[in-house]
């Protein structure tokens, strides 16, 4: 990869990690209910899933699964189905101070959720077929190369929705306000699971 190909695709990444997104709105309730540190475990996992999920789509398993259309639907439905789960689970967590004892999303649930998520494999697929070039080091170096740069970028960007959503604690201390906020933040997770299933 040349450097105006390793720019080119932080850029993609980067704009790609910082949209809103499943994994975005799971890293901003996590913040909101169980803080910052507390948060960073699932903002590793997301990071770190996702990596992994282009490194694969990259190797070639996005080939398989986009050309067998059994094995995208079950993805489709997986994915739909975790998501209400999630919204679920956000928009019925208790108010800030009884979800501070709780236990947050954590790195493995947040590194699968990357395998069922939409924008994940839309991300991944994108970035694959734009940036993967034939060249003499094949697809391994390259792929390796996709997850690093993504991981370089997904960081710093869900550290800023996982901060954000934090930062919301203090706005949240009223049991009526902390409910307010999980409501809207289930909606907003379960709304994603329209652009799965049409």
């Amino acid at each position: 990869m040349t450097a105006e190909h390793a720019i080119a695709f932080l850029l993609f990444a980067f704009v790609a990690a910082i949209t809103p997104g499943p994994s975005n709105v799971m890293l901003t309730a996590t913040g909101a209910a169980a803080g910052f540190v507390r948060g960073l475990p699932c903002l590793l996992g997301v990071a770190a899933g996702m990596g992994l999920l282009i490194f694969c789509v990259a190797m070639g398993l996005g080939q398989v699964v986009l050309g067998h259309d059994f094995a995208l639907r079950s993805f489709n439905w997986l994915g739909a189905a975790f998501l209400l789960w999630l919204a679920w689970r956000i928009a019925t967590a208790p108010p800030a101070a009884a979800a501070a004892m709780a236990r947050p999303v954590g790195f493995v649930e947040a590194a699968l959720f990357q395998w069922i998520n939409p924008k994940s494999w839309l991300v991944s697929v994108s970035a694959v077929g734009t940036f993967l070039q034939d060249r003499p080091q094949g697809a391994w170096l390259q792929a390796a190369l996709f997850a690093a740069v993504f991981l370089a970028a997904a960081l710093p960007s869900g550290l800023a929705w996982l901060a954000f959503g934090a930062s919301l604690q203090r706005l949240l201390r009223s049991e009526s306000a902390a409910r307010r906020f999980n409501l809207a933040m289930g909606a907003a997770v379960a709304l994603s699971v329209l652009t799965i299933l049409l």
